[in-house]
């Protein structure tokens, strides 16, 4: 049996297409919800509008410092696998769920996959940074996206037996989860490519002034400079931080957060996407919609390369020109993460490795 950990949205979308192959093979699994951002009952719209089953476990974990979380989610995790021992454990990204789940799975000698590995951005005050390098450096079965994230196992001394390149699920759910979207939601309101998709959620910005100035200062510009609208869906974290840094955004729509495929929609829609996060960059890149990251470095080197994306930070003169750049650039990139079929391959190496009967 297999028992998949998550406890994010993000977790819950590049997760799907493996959920769904175990769905299709009838494999023994289960999903472990930890609640790490949400409780379950904020995510269940998540699993019903991807037509996933409902998680086995929920731990509702909730927020903390760091060590607090990771600590609760470690113990949730550890009890639960002591009871059921699954054959293999997996994971996926770089949150403290999949700290937690990889250390708690390794320390009870049960296998770890991990899901989207070898990830970096060689800046280890993210602490996103440090939960990839441990879980990977635990697991036993690391499913990289692309060679790059090889290569970077590779430098780390990890073993070639534990690598496989897999291509990266978000593919398998854009592709998977894009029809849908068209058939269940409508924004006749935004013409596609009409209109610019702003995320912005990370620590290092939101919880700097400075720098959430800087991008609420830059954005106003692109909309200005484009004349396009600037929609901004604004996580409740970041609206707090907004109000505790007295922010009142000019020239930029903020709307309560989406579901995901609401967002995934406007996604495939958007002239352009300004974002802090490697998922969206991801996405865009799939979607053939042009990028800008709003940090100084990225985790998804392949983006850059294939010219899907520019790294902008939050200098407003830098954010502006990168769009105005974006903007003119072609949209006939190459997709570097694979063709949709990552779920099957990794379901099928754990099915030559045993793990998956």
């Amino acid at each position: 049996m297999l028992s998949l950990v998550l406890g994010t949205r993000p977790e819950i979308v590049k997760l799907s297409p493996l959920i769904r192959e175990c769905e299709r093979k009838k494999t023994p699994y289960y999903t472990l919800h930890t609640g790490q951002h949400y409780s379950y009952d904020m995510d269940r719209v998540f699993f019903e509008e991807l037509g996933l089953p409902e998680p086995k476990y929920n731990l509702d974990a909730g927020s903390g410092t760091h060590g607090e979380q990771t600590g609760r989610i470690l113990a949730g995790v550890e009890e639960v696998l002591q009871a059921d021992r699954p054959d293999a454990v997996l994971v996926q990204g770089d949150t403290n769920t999949v700290l937690a789940g990889a250390l708690a799975a390794a320390k009870l000698r049960i296998p770890v996959g991990h899901v989207e590995a070898g990830l970096r951005s060689f800046d280890r005050t993210m602490p996103e940074e440090i939960n990839r390098i441990v879980a990977d450096h635990v697991g036993d079965l690391l499913f990289a996206p692309t060679e790059t994230s090889r290569s970077y196992l590779r430098q780390e001394g990890i073993p070639d037996e534990k690598i496989f390149v897999t291509g990266n699920t978000v593919v398998d759910a854009v592709l998977q989860n894009l029809a849908v979207a068209r058939e269940k939601t409508t924004r006749p309101d935004l013409r596609e490519g009409s209109f610019v998709l702003v995320t912005v959620h990370r620590a290092e910005n939101v919880d700097n002034g400075l720098r959430l100035r800087g991008i609420f200062e830059g954005l106003a510009q692109v909309g200005k400079e484009t004349g396009m609208p600037v929609i901004f869906p604004a996580h409740p974290r970041t609206v707090k931080m907004m109000m505790e840094f007295s922010l009142s955004p000019k020239g930029i729509r903020v709307v309560q957060p989406l579901g995901y495929l609401e967002f995934l929609l406007l996604e495939s829609r958007a002239g352009l996407i300004l974002t802090d996060s490697g998922g969206v960059q991801e996405e865009g890149c799939v979607l053939r919609v042009p990028c800008v990251t709003l940090r100084e470095n990225t985790e998804r080197p392949e983006t850059l390369e294939a010219g899907a994306n520019v790294l902008a930070g939050t200098s407003p003169v830098t954010i502006l020109a990168r769009a105005l750049e974006m903007l003119d650039r072609p949209r006939t990139w190459e997709n570097p993460y694979g063709d949709g079929h990552a779920g099957e391959r990794i379901h099928s190496i754990l099915e030559e490795k045993g793990l998956a009967g």
